[in-house]
């Protein structure tokens, strides 16, 4: 808006900032909605953020009047103003703020409305999912309760029917999937701004364990099939070998029977006639080995299944006697091989078959050996495996070879006799018969021993092979088992982790709740550690037995590994942010108490928890809230009242709605101290403490006064009040009963309902008190008018006397009971006074009497009425009363009758009886009878002159002090703002816990001495005052006022009824210099002032106003040596 305009129409300026704040607050309101994001699938995270929608949808409608105040002030503008430009201005305004606000709610409509569906989606897909789960659980318990059981038909049957009906179940339960998958893929499309992590990796998880589940029944089927046909095809099968083995074992009889014919070696056609029968025979029987083996392998787990039944015995039978077939016939094939070939070579063929079996035997231990090395896992192990299993079939179909072949070199060496063998063997040179039999014997010996030699090593090398291989496939098994089991665990607790939302997206009253949640998944994965060591061990045990895993094994073992440590250095680190979240942001921190300063300033914390202030803009650092600096020095325009009483009730209740306190009631104070436990009234309740149950009682008055309470700003401010009060050292520590004493103090409840409680907090199990539990709480009572320096106008910060008048009151019993107290505080003690007077300042804050002020003429009165009770129609309002002004013929000594609220028409006719009663009391009785509206307490110096002993306890310091040679006592420095860190701050808190350790009668003593020493001060600071008015305002109403003497003299002894007139007291806002030193640039010289003071007062009273003057000065500098003193004597002891 241009600047011109402004000027020309200044009510713009206004409207121009209320539009900007306004905008900028819903632009700020818009940019929050569009940057909330929720756990789509997380139904308490989107119950919150409905939660919250609703309170931000609260705020937009309580700032609706803002709007709606704005469009009326635009509208009044338009009327008001005839330029165009900013008619056209203000109503482009408007609309763009009107669409703005239609804009930002329909955003948190459509927002709430989304919020809601997908709360109603989640909530179907959460059950869809747990559905699906289910029926996953339900599969993966079938699978698991399948056990290996009878190799029978039936049982192989009754698998197949078990398996098929799972399958079938499956087909039904992939609907539970689908709905599920379904419901998913709509939320993922539909909410995709959101975070959709959860629903993702939990579908991801469902569908790969519904196909394994479907690959394995189908593969489990498909097995169930395969051997179901085996079993069937078994008996057929069986029978066709057995036949065909009775007719190899009939033409293996033939051609036996015909190789043994005389001279059949000598018929050439006829040996290879046979040789070519002996080859069909061979090349059958080769063809038959596999189906023997499989007939072989399956009946021996028939056998196994039909372990101790009738048909295992019969199918043992049958099975023998085909194993005895099979090896007669292949006995019977060699035999006939061996017999063919039979000629005078023989020994030769032998040779040449031994050196062939060595050679065989080479090449299979060769073979066996490049098996070698075992595999890393479990497919590899299990295909080498099935190659030694076939390796070990080609060593059986061997096996009778090599027998066959050792067993005819046997019998060849037994049968040959050595004449024989020299016709077999020619050497090249002539040898001696003997010894080349000798030779042929020992070659074939030699042969045939390493033939078996062999032979036998191989089994033993294929046995160790087998075991190695066994033994390696139950570990990886073991492994393999181990592994998935990890690694679904671990897939499970990913998928919580993967639903993390970031810390600094969640709500503070949700940390606690999600800090809950983590440490309950640390203590579910926690077991995974042993899970994870046996993994590493079964891969350790596979190392160890010179097993190289896989590189597939070796990642997987890595990855589960990586997975394991990722995971729980996450789930420490998410412990750890929340820890330090909760600690910064949670309800046990400060943290949302940093918004109760703005800039320059910044709320820092103390080691002990205690906060200060630092202003950046002056380098400064204070204990005092800034605020809390702006209401001290507010209290100060309340100086001008010139009774105590209601000078401190009035900053009292300054005080009390500056921290809201006057919409606390007790029922929910109580409450509040109730539920932090607070019933220990001794304990010392630390900084925290404090700001849990001051925040408990804040967030209950937000609730019920939403636009009146600041809640960081309240606490921040109370804190800071009831440390002034009651920990003015700033340890960080206040007892229970002082915090009590405080907020009920100030709270807003019945006077009488307060005494009862305060009583009760110390008073014993049987409801009496003593006087030690009652000095307790006059004691803390009595430091909230002390810490508004007002404490000398009620006795002193002694309760001694005032203990004392209670129970006198109560006829000195021992104990005295809540009734006594009530009736003793009804006479309202001075040290008390303050309170009742507070709750009538409180009462008539909003009176309005229908008189007229006889003395400024306000009409109504607003606040206090006094009516005189000496001159009819005749009152006073509370400005003109409090100031002291009087009108013609009235004087200060007059009773006067004090109304917080209207007066009736019965308080009428009384007063009326009253004033006609005194209208015939002369002056001398109203001088000789002033009615006191307290109980007065004397102080310890009962009945003594105050001047004289405040004089003699000077002369005698002053005295001790130059008996000790020591210099003037200099002036207190200026106190500058240090920070609570500083070397000062200690020394300043190590030199009050040596005061507080000091001898009582001195503490009493100082304590006395100051607070006489601050009421004298205030007096004669008031004395300078009405010294520096020009004599023309010395008269009020026409009344002249005869002398200060006189002035001063009606100030101190006039009582109005229920009030006791005391000198005016100062604020804490105002310097120690300002006490001490006069005032330097008043209208006259300080001798002018000091004669006309002089003047004033009759010598007769002894000590002159020119010597209080001086008084008052040394007092200060005595205060200092007093304490000096005391340091002094602590040391001595």
């Amino acid at each position: 808006m241009p600047s011109s305009l402004m000027l020309e129409v200044p009510a713009l300026a206004d409207f121009n900032r209320a539009w900007t704040e306004l905008t900028d607050w819903l632009s700020l309101l818009d940019q929050v909605i569009k940057s909330q994001r929720v756990m789509v699938g997380d139904l308490e995270d989107i119950n919150e953020m409905i939660i919250k929608q609703k309170a931000t949808m609260q705020d937009l409608e309580q700032r609706r009047p803002q709007l709606e105040e704005l469009i009326t002030a635009a509208q009044n503008l338009k009327n008001k103003t005839s330029n165009q430009e900013a008619r056209t201005i203000i109503t482009d305004r408007i609309e763009r703020i009107q669409n703005q606000w239609d804009e930002v709610q329909e955003h948190l409509q459509n927002r709430r409305q989304q919020l809601n569906e997908m709360l109603k989606d989640s909530t179907q897909w959460l059950e869809a999912k747990e559905e699906a789960e289910q029926v996953l659980g339900q599969a993966r318990a079938k699978l698991e309760s399948w056990k290996e059981g009878p190799y029978t038909v039936d049982a192989i049957q009754k698998k197949i029917t078990e398996t098929k009906q799972l399958a079938k179940d499956l087909r039904q339960w992939q609907t539970n999937v689908d709905v599920a998958n379904d419901l998913a893929l709509k939320l993922l499309r539909d909410y995709s701004a959101d975070d959709t992590r959860k629903v993702h990796m939990i579908t991801e998880n469902i569908n790969a364990s519904w196909r394994s589940i479907h690959k394995r029944v189908s593969e489990r089927e498909a097995a169930l099939e395969e051997t179901h046909r085996l079993l069937q095809q078994f008996p057929l099968d069986l029978e066709k070998f057995l036949a065909w083995l009775t007719e190899a074992e009939t033409t293996a009889n033939v051609l036996q029977d015909a190789t043994r014919k005389e001279r059949l070696l000598e018929d050439s056609k006829g040996v290879k006639e046979l040789m070519k029968q002996w080859q069909d025979l061979q090349g059958e029987i080769e063809a038959h080995t596999d189906v023997y083996h499989n007939l072989d392998e399956n009946s021996q787990k028939i056998l196994r299944s039909l372990e101790g039944s009738d048909d295992a015995v019969l199918l043992q039978r049958r099975l023998d006697n085909m194993n005895f077939k099979w090896s007669e016939l292949r006995k019977k094939s060699l035999n006939i091989r061996s017999h063919l070939e039979a000629s005078s070579d023989q020994w030769k063929r032998l040779h040449l078959s031994l050196q062939e079996l060595l050679v065989w035997l080479q090449l299979k231990d060769d073979e066996l050996s490049r098996q070698a090395p075992i595999g890393g896992d479990f497919p590899a192990v299990q295909k080498q495996n099935d190659v030694h299993r076939a390796f070990k079939r080609e060593l059986k179909t061997k096996e009778p070879v090599i027998m066959s072949t050792l067993e005819t070199v046997r019998i060849f060496l037994t049968e040959q006799p050595l004449e024989g063998l020299e016709k077999l063997y020619q050497e090249p040179r002539e040898l001696p018969p003997e010894e080349r039999a000798q030779n042929v014997t020992r070659l074939l010996r030699k042969q045939a021993e390493e033939v078996n030699t062999e032979w036998e090593k191989l089994n033993l090398h294929s046995a160790d092979w087998q075991r190695k291989i066994d033994e390696t496939l139950e570990r990886l098994r073991e492994l393999q088992e181990a592994t998935d089991e990890l690694d679904l665990k671990l897939r499970q607790a990913e998928v919580i982790k993967g639903s993390w939302q970031p810390v600094g997206d969640l709500l503070i009253d949700s940390l606690q709740d999600h800090l809950e949640k983590v440490k309950a998944l640390r203590g579910e994965i926690a077991p995974l550690k042993e899970n994870v060591s046996h993994v590493n061990d079964l891969a350790r045990q596979l190392t160890t037995l010179g097993i190289q895993l896989s590189p597939y094994n070796l990642s997987t073992l890595e990855d589960l590994n990586t997975r394991w440590k990722l995971l729980q250095v996450a789930v420490e680190d998410r412990v750890r942010q929340l820890h330090e979240a909760h600690r910064d942001f949670g309800p046990a921190s400060q943290h949302f108490l940093s918004t109760s300063v703005q800039g320059p300033w910044e709320r820092a914390i103390s080691p002990n928890k205690v906060p200060y202030y630092i202003n950046h803009e002056t380098q400064t650092t204070c204990w005092d809230h800034p605020k809390m600096t702006e209401l001290y020095q507010s209290l100060a325009d309340l100086n001008n009242v010139r009774f105590s009483a209601y000078r401190t009730a009035m900053k009292l209740r300054r005080l009390q709605k500056a921290l809201c306190l006057d919409l606390l009631s007790l029922s929910a104070a109580c409450d509040a101290l109730d539920q932090h436990n607070l019933k220990q009234n001794d304990q010392p309740m630390d900084i925290l403490q404090i700001i849990n149950c001051l925040t408990t009682i804040y967030d209950r008055l937000e609730q019920e006064h939403n636009n009146l309470v600041n809640v960081p700003l309240c606490v921040d401010m109370c804190l800071n009040w009831l440390l002034n009060v009651y920990d003015t050292g700033r340890t960080g520590r206040i007892r229970v009963l002082s915090f009590k004493t405080g907020i009920i103090s100030l709270c807003k409840a019945h006077l009488e309902d307060k005494y009862r409680y305060l009583f009760k907090q110390v008073a014993s199990s049987t409801g009496f008190c003593d006087q030690r539990r009652l000095g307790l709480l006059l004691h803390d009572s009595i430091q909230i008018p002390r810490q508004l320096g007002e404490v000398a106008s009620f006795g002193g910060s002694n309760i001694e006397p005032s203990v004392r008048s209670c129970f006198q009151f109560a006829n000195n019993k021992p104990e005295i009971e809540a009734a006594l107290f009530l009736d003793w505080m009804r006479l309202e003690p001075q040290s008390m006074v303050w309170l009742p007077v507070l709750h009538r300042v409180a009462a008539a804050e909003t009176a309005k009497h229908q008189a007229k002020c006889n003395i400024c003429k306000e009409c109504p009165i607003i606040g206090f009425r006094y009516r005189s009770l000496k001159h009819f129609n005749y009152d006073i309002c509370q400005s003109c009363f409090f100031s002291g002004r009087v009108a013609k013929g009235h004087k200060m000594h007059y009773p006067m009758v004090e109304y917080c609220t209207p007066t009736t028409s019965g308080e009428d006719v009384r007063d009326f009886a009253k004033v006609l009663k005194n209208k015939f009391r002369t002056k001398r009785y109203f001088a000789k009878h002033p009615r006191m509206g307290y109980l007065p307490v004397q102080t310890v110096l009962e009945g003594d002159n105050m001047e004289t002993n405040l004089q003699a306890e000077y002369d005698r310091l002053k005295q001790q002090h130059e008996h000790k040679g020591l210099s003037p006592l200099p002036s207190p420095p200026e106190m500058m703002p240090t920070s609570p860190q500083s070397p000062r701050d200690a020394e300043l808190i190590a030199e009050a816990k040596l005061l507080r350790q000091h001898k009582g009668r001195l503490e009493a003593r100082m304590q006395i001495l100051e607070d006489h020493n601050k009421q004298l001060e205030s007096q004669l600071h008031r004395l300078r005052q009405l010294l520096e008015q020009p004599q023309a305002e010395a008269k009020v109403n026409g009344t002249t006022v005869s002398s200060p003497s006189t002035s001063l003299q009606r100030s101190d002894s006039s009582q109005p009824m229920l009030l006791r007139v005391v000198g005016s007291q100062t604020s804490d806002s105002m310097g120690e210099e300002d006490l001490l030193s006069p005032p330097q640039d008043t209208s006259t010289g300080l001798e002018e002032v000091m004669e006309q003071l002089n003047n004033s007062f009759p010598s007769s009273r002894g000590h002159n106003v020119g010597s209080l003057f001086h008084m008052a000065d040394d007092l200060g500098r005595a205060m200092e040596s007093l304490v000096s003193v005391m340091t002094d004597e602590e040391g001595a002891e």
